[in-house]
């Protein structure tokens, strides 16, 4: 018999497959956005030649990419198989990278294989996180490293929690639904779930992301494409209903739009770093 987490699991896993093509659309964009936070992640796990360095919930795998150019012998995953396709597309020529599609909550991989882990937006989204960073932990080595990064609380990240909140206002019903993870799941906490699962040396600390782009049209076309949570959500939505929510949308980022229509919305994600024993 199919468990509620089971069917929540399969849920995610096919929401990130679907909306993977817009993810390769817009690689540049994410490697830019991120590219900040990445050399933060990579700074702090000291990565370098000789470390062999899994990526877990890669995407288009551009901090994983970085981690090769430190050196690293680098294996991109992902659960979603059409996410693993677009980090081979991107990493093709490189003999230090390898992709492989594994699942966060049970990484297929065997004990202790690993110098480094990394996590970049993609723990909050797991339906079971404390099993997830139990994984983390078996497959490093002894004093090995990892970094995860997830979003701070909503209320500091508007670039996104403002879509939230015009979704649910636009469907009568809160988005996420209750019990379901979502990008701001582990904005407490992450660093009590990194010890809970045996790390040491726990460390969080926080960095600035704010989003820039040039118009609001460019930053919803954007947004919608890639927030995976929200994609399958406004794909269902009615003509009459999508132009309600860009209005309602438009008038929520006026108060981070310039005089030439730019928008610069606040961002903060959260960096946890530990170690195993």
């Amino acid at each position: 018999m199919t468990t509620a987490t089971e069917s929540q699991r399969a849920h995610l896993h096919g929401m990130w497959s679907a909306v993977a093509p817009a993810w390769a659309e817009h690689a540049a964009y994410a490697d830019a956005r991120g590219a900040d936070l990445g050399e933060r992640m990579l700074d702090l796990t000291a990565v370098g030649s000789g470390d062999r360095v899994l990526e877990l919930a890669c995407g288009p795998a551009g901090l994983g990419l970085a981690a090769a150019a430190r050196g690293a012998d680098v294996v991109l995953s992902d659960v979603a198989p059409e996410m693993t396709a677009i980090a081979a597309a991107r990493a093709a020529g490189l003999r230090n990278v390898a992709t492989r599609v594994l699942d966060l909550e049970e990484i297929d991989e065997p004990d202790a294989g690993y110098d480094v882990v990394l996590c970049r937006e993609g723990l909050m989204f797991a339906a079971d996180p404390a099993r997830a960073a139990a994984e983390i932990l078996r497959v490093l080595r002894p004093h090995g490293r990892v970094a995860v990064a997830v979003w701070g609380p909503r209320e500091r990240n508007p670039w996104l929690g403002l879509v939230f909140d015009a979704v649910a206002a636009q469907l009568g019903r809160p988005v996420p639904p209750p019990g379901v993870p979502g990008p701001f799941s582990l904005a407490h906490g992450v660093d009590a779930l990194l010890a809970e699962a045996g790390f040491t040396d726990v460390r969080r600390g926080e960095l600035a992301v704010p989003l820039r782009a040039g118009s609001f049209d460019e930053w919803w076309t954007r947004t919608a494409a890639l927030a995976g949570p929200l994609a399958t959500i406004l794909d269902t939505l009615p003509a009459p209903a999508r132009a309600a929510l860009s209005a309602r949308l438009r008038e929520a980022t006026r108060p981070y739009a310039a005089a030439d229509g730019a928008l610069e919305l606040p961002g903060v994600s959260l960096v946890a770093t530990a170690r195993k024993p």
